[in-house]
């Protein structure tokens, strides 16, 4: 019993080193100068855009696919560009399961700058009630304020009327999300072992045949010998024949490994460094959908409450929402960061490894 006790405190200090070193993993990302260049770059977009509250939020339903959004900010944090892997990859081989690879982090990038969009718009909305908190903190005591009043309540029911930012990307598309790049994973995983069993049949092949070469010199040679054993002119003949088989036979070994070695071998490290960046894509996405269905859920709630603020009117009830708004509102804001450093370090992952691909499929030609 003791050390049953004595494991299971074990398991759990090694979970918890686990636990700190991925936070500590996590925190040292967001000190690389590559994740602080990806936000200094969609900041300086986002800020040249402008984007108002009045700005229009394109529709979107479960069945639709994602619209682009207006910044296009894949433009200028995607790297390497698809222009770049398309004129690089042109005089190349490459298998076409790696060109989907690259569509698909393309793809991914483009519902990433989707929402960061859509965190900018709900800071832009958000606006209003950072407006209304600091109006309620000199006017709810105070009996004659009903014009600020009425442009509390104003602020409130335009927040409410507004459609919620986070409806962008529906539940049911994170799933199609999800299971497209799973479905992609798999036949990446897929291939690779099919390319490593046929690289092994071959070299088992190449093997059989090469003991079968060897049985076939080994007769020529026993046949020579015998041949000298009657013959001096053979005597001298057959050492100049044997060296020469040898040396042929060493020759076309090492031209069939070299042709194995950068064929086969080469492919499955590129497919194996892909499936390595679709694995990581689908870990961000999951935890992506996660965070934007706690904000969406958050932000229906929170326009809920206004609205029956709004359409109640009375001061009690305006107290309790603005209490409950300014007790949760360090809380929402944290969410958006959250949520907003997260898709840069999506933007990091995936091109980081882009250029792994690249570099695979670049290097070993």
């Amino acid at each position: 019993m003791p050390r049953t006790g004595r494991s299971r405190r074990e398991s759990d200090e090694g979970s918890l080193c686990r636990k700190q070193n991925v936070n500590e993993e996590y925190q040292e990302a967001f000190r690389t100068k590559s994740f602080m260049d990806i936000c200094s770059i969609a900041q300086g977009q986002l800020i040249n855009a402008g984007i108002t509250a009045n700005t229009t939020t394109p529709s979107s339903s479960p069945s639709s696919s994602l619209p682009y959004n207006s910044l296009h900010l894949t433009e200028h944090l995607l790297e390497p560009q698809q222009e770049t892997v398309t004129n690089v990859t042109q005089s190349l081989e490459m298998h076409h399961l790696l060109w989907e690879y690259f569509e698909a982090s393309l793809e991914a990038c483009h519902y990433c700058d989707t929402i960061l969009e859509a965190i900018q718009r709900m800071r832009v909305s958000y606006k209003k009630i950072t407006r209304v908190l600091k109006l309620s903190e000199f006017v709810l005591d105070c009996p004659d304020t009903d014009q600020t009043h009425k442009a509390i309540y104003r602020d409130l029911a335009s927040f409410s009327r507004q459609k919620n930012p986070f409806s962008i990307i529906s539940s049911s598309q994170f799933r199609d999300i999800h299971n497209a790049y799973a479905r992609l994973l798999h036949r990446l995983k897929s291939e690779d072992r099919k390319i490593r069993r046929r690289g092994r049949f071959k070299r088992i092949c190449k093997k059989v045949g090469g003991i079968g070469l060897i049985v076939l010199h080994s007769a020529i040679l026993i046949g020579l010998l015998v041949f000298a054993l009657h013959s001096l002119v053979g005597t001298v003949a057959a050492p100049c024949v044997v060296v020469g088989l040898v040396g042929l036979f060493r020759r076309r070994t090492k031209r069939v490994s070299g042709r194995s070695s950068t064929g086969f071998e080469r492919q499955c490290e590129q497919l194996d460094v892909a499936a390595k960046g679709i694995y990581l894509l689908i870990n961000d996405f999951d935890t992506m959908s996660r965070m934007v269905k706690r904000l969406e859920e958050e932000v229906d709630h929170r326009q809920a409450v206004a609205d029956m603020c709004v359409q109640n009117g009375k001061c009690e009830i305006l107290k309790q929402v603005l209490r409950e708004f300014h007790d949760h509102e360090s809380n929402f804001l944290d969410q958006l960061e959250e949520l907003e450093e997260h898709i840069y370090l999506c933007f990091l992952t995936i091109n980081r490894s882009r250029k792994l691909v690249l570099q695979e499929i670049m290097g070993k030609q």
